[in-house]
């Protein structure tokens, strides 16, 4: 499969530039030089920084060139430090993956498409030129699987923009079901030899976000091990989600949970990536704070071999905070460890 040279291991800065409450404090304090520099003491090889078009832009769609300033600054700490970085944006103006957001009308909107265009085409002119450290990730976590085709044909319509002023850049591209690995073989074929297929991954659901408040039917005291059998886990993903986010009845339910079952998950992803030779990128992937720190470690012990073995970059979600943050105390018990594999 197609290498994603220089993506391989790295971590998210959630909650700096998006999901934030949008003040110049928050900008200037959550995430400082000091912690760029410790990323790479991790021996970690890039960044993603997420950003929501409340930084760049008003509501009225003028632009903000201090929001573009705080861009610049992650790009010239991310190359003082010697790190690669991805630019995600998190939310657009008419669509975010959070309906808390308010977000709404994107796809069925063309203004609201040409707007999303027009600020990536200022991405394209203002940090083109980083080609060689920088990749664009168009939009994170379209929701619905009715929004493919419209989805394929914004992306691609995106690219053709972007290619205008940056004609080198890596262009990150994921699925429908919030960027979910099944919804990469229903992306448009690749625009260019510049295309990586990207997608998240935080399966199984009822372990990795276990007692999340935000998660529609979790009990909030819900809490379960890592290595539990698939009938186990049937059983709890029945009762917390009513759904199952990955089909786990097709495991033997007396068999315990470990990399078979991310090698399955992947292996189709790894057929599409191979036949369309695009690399393949996992853009987050995390383990809630409220897990047992031994349990998050072999959760990371288990998907981190199976990307290994097919040549999967990736970044973990999350560098601080967010639930689940790799510099928060919960962390301290397996941090030494976990950076090993991430």
């Amino acid at each position: 499969m197609k290498e994603f040279t220089g993506y391989v291991h790295g971590i998210n800065l959630g909650g700096w530039l998006s999901q934030c409450d949008h003040t110049k404090e928050r900008y200037e304090t959550f995430i400082v030089e000091s912690d760029i520099e410790k990323i790479k003491s991790w021996g970690l090889d890039h960044i993603r920084v997420p950003v929501d078009y409340d930084l760049v832009e008003t509501k009225e769609g003028e632009y903000i060139e201090d929001g573009f300033g705080y861009i610049q600054r992650a790009i010239d700490w991310a190359g003082k430090y010697g790190l690669n970085m991805i630019l995600d944006l998190h939310k657009t103006f008419g669509y975010s993956f959070d309906k808390g957001e308010n977000e709404s009308g994107f796809f069925e909107n063309e203004a609201y498409q040409e707007r999303f265009y027009r600020l990536w085409e200022q991405f394209a002119k203002r940090f083109g030129a980083y080609h060689d450290r920088l990749c664009f990730e168009l939009l994170n976590e379209v929701t619905s699987e009715a929004y493919s085709d419209i989805w394929n044909h914004i992306s691609t319509t995106c690219i053709q923009r972007i290619r205008a002023f940056a004609p080198e850049i890596r262009i990150l591209i994921g699925g429908y079901n919030f960027n979910s690995i099944t919804a990469l073989k229903d992306l448009a074929m690749p625009y260019d030899e510049n295309i990586v297929y990207n997608f998240h991954c935080y399966e199984p659901l009822v372990f990795t976000h276990q007692g999340a408040y935000w998660v529609e039917g979790m009990d909030t005291s819900f809490r379960m091990r890592f290595d539990s059998t698939f009938g186990e886990y049937c059983k709890n993903a029945e009762e917390q989600l009513g759904v199952f986010s990955t089909d786990l009845s097709v495991y033997d339910p007396d068999t315990v949970m470990g990399t078979e079952f991310f090698a399955g998950l992947t292996a189709e992803a790894v057929r599409v990536a191979e036949e369309r030779n695009v690399p393949l990128y996992c853009g987050e992937y995390g383990v809630i704070d409220l897990a047992e720190p031994e349990d998050i470690l072999k959760w990371y012990q288990a998907i981190c071999s199976c990307f290994d073995r097919y040549g999967i970059g990736r970044a973990a979600w999350s560098y601080k905070e967010m639930d689940f943050g790799f510099v928060d105390e919960h962390m301290k018990p397996v941090l030494e460890e976990v950076l090993k594999i991430m």
